[in-house]
């Protein structure tokens, strides 16, 4: 499939507004599954766009910008992985392109924050002197600068580099291609285990039990999982409801 002008426009808008709503607006942009399903109802292949989403969704778990440092951007990936996924025709190609780009978007991250000191003391020299028109225009630049470390490497690929792309996935070798679909199934469980390492998995083990359970045992979808757990949590909520107000009724009973 070859995609048309309007949706590579598309796309590369898409992912310059990624790194803009990680740091601004915070619509949800920044996770792989949200921006992947956006980008399928761009190019026209859902199925394909939610398999690669879900995959860099699950690789993204536990990983988090703390203190500002810079992470893979998962959801730029997700934009040049859909692309490149349904262009090609393989999702093994998607992530094969997706993941190196996620991960090379540290390193634009940092040039865009070492620019952003720039832009600050440039809007404070233009605070104090009192010239707040000025002041907003080039704090301004800060989210755009930020959105081009996006939309430029996503737009080469795109526009420029697709025939390279191309040449350079058809002439990757069998082990190769091979290791790379491997690695995709084993990251997301390292993202899995990163995020069980920030949550009281011992404390609610009996669910994490019930959950692999109904998965390998039963063969029930995630969604049927999720179900399940929302009715334990509100059948939960309810007891415990409950018993608090039969305590608190008790107590003035007996007063």
């Amino acid at each position: 499939m070859v995609l048309s002008l309007w949706q590579n426009l598309a796309l590369i808008i898409l992912a310059f507004m990624v790194p803009v709503d990680k740091y601004g607006f915070t619509f949800g942009l920044r996770w792989p599954v949200i921006t992947a399903m956006i980008a399928g109802a761009i190019v026209g292949d859902m199925n394909t766009a939610l398999i690669i989403g879900g995959t860099l969704q699950l690789m993204s778990l536990g990983v988090a910008s703390i203190g500002g440092s810079s992470v893979p951007e998962y959801g730029v990936g997700a934009v040049i992985g859909v692309a490149i996924g349904v262009s090609s025709g393989s999702v093994e190609s998607g992530l094969a392109i997706g993941i190196p780009v996620a991960m090379l978007m540290v390193q634009f991250d940092v040039i865009a924050k070492i620019s952003q000191s720039v832009i600050v003391r440039l809007s404070q020299d233009f605070c104090n002197k009192k010239k707040f028109k000025e002041m907003n225009l080039i704090l301004m630049c800060g989210p755009f600068i930020m959105g081009l470390t996006a939309a430029v490497p996503v737009g080469i690929a795109l526009l420029i580099g697709a025939d390279v792309v191309n040449a350079v996935l058809a002439a990757m070798p069998q082990w190769f291609t091979g290791g790379l679909n491997i690695a995709s199934k084993m990251l997301p469980v390292v993202g899995v285990a990163l995020l069980l390492n920030y949550m009281p998995a011992k404390k609610y083990l009996p669910a994490i039990l019930l959950g692999y359970f109904l998965v390998a045992f039963m063969n029930i979808s995630m969604l049927g999982v999720a179900i399940v757990s929302a009715i334990i949590a509100m059948v939960f909520y309810a007891y415990k409801n409950e018993s608090s107000n039969t305590v608190v009724n008790g107590g003035l009973e007996d007063e």
